[in-house]
């Protein structure tokens, strides 16, 4: 009888733990959870990522006369770009163009870029009306921890926090969200900061807007680590159960064959 009891109560026991590391609840994981119907939050609309070293970038120039484009072209055959390869940013924040030269980039945004690149080619006289095009092939934002590491490019080359983890496609339910990091360099140090989505405090974050190679890190909860542990255990005890009753039905069979 004591034995009877004693496994119902240890049943019961594994039964409320397995309860309660599941058990997740709204207020853990709802996002932006104190914002209303009809709350406005200002953006900065005219976020533009700049360029930093390391960065590749695709630059095409053109103009009525294409002869005239083909020297700073150097990749693209007939308008077509033949080399996946851009022109990369040394760690002096320079590049170096055909007949251009050397060019310092660092610290401009895109559009920048391109205006600087037209008023050389103009101010040179080396074509009339030119058109400058310029885009990052390396816009990136790479991702670590409980759900697994992954990279997502980012085709507009702008990208805020939450944009970014719908992109990943989530966090799942046992990942913590008062401490979803964001670490990017800056300055030569790498800095990071603590988002917390269920927050609309996120907005305001300097953080927010992300740039490009931007490391968003997050953590497992307590629930999501104990519930992978308990997991684990039982599923050698599950082995453990299986090979006994193995034993048991051998020594079962053996017994009623004497």
């Amino acid at each position: 009888m004591k034995e009877k009891q004693y496994y119902r109560l240890l049943f019961i026991t594994t039964m409320a733990t397995l309860l309660g590391v599941s058990c997740v609840t709204p207020k853990k994981v709802n996002y932006l959870q104190d914002m209303t119907q009809g709350t406005q939050i200002e953006l900065e609309d005219k976020f533009e990522a700049k360029i930093s070293s390391y960065d590749e970038l695709d630059i095409y120039i053109s103009c009525y006369d294409q002869e005239l484009a083909k020297p700073f072209n150097i990749g693209y055959q007939d308008n077509i770009r033949s080399e996946r390869r851009g022109y990369l940013v040394d760690v002096n924040g320079n590049i170096q163009l055909p007949v251009l030269g050397s060019l310092h980039v660092a610290g401009l945004t895109r559009l920048q870029l391109q205006d600087t690149i037209m008023y050389l080619l103009a101010r040179g006289n080396y074509m009339d009306e030119p058109f400058v095009r310029v885009r990052f092939n390396n816009f990136k934002i790479f991702f670590l921890g409980s759900g697994g590491g992954k990279a997502i490019t980012i085709n507009n080359e702008r990208c805020t926090f939450l944009e970014a983890l719908a992109l990943s496609g989530d966090l799942n339910l046992y990942t913590r969200r008062d401490r979803v990091a964001v670490m990017r360099e800056v300055n030569g140090k790498m800095v990071t900061r603590y988002l917390d989505p269920r927050s609309s405090e996120v907005f305001n974050d300097p953080f927010f807007m992300l740039q490009q190679n931007d490391f968003i890190i997050t953590q497992s909860s307590n629930a999501g680590t104990t519930r992978s542990e308990v997991s684990y255990w039982l599923s050698w005890v599950s082995v453990a159960v299986s090979a006994i009753s193995t034993v048991l039905t051998v020594l079962l069979y053996t017994s009623l064959n004497k």
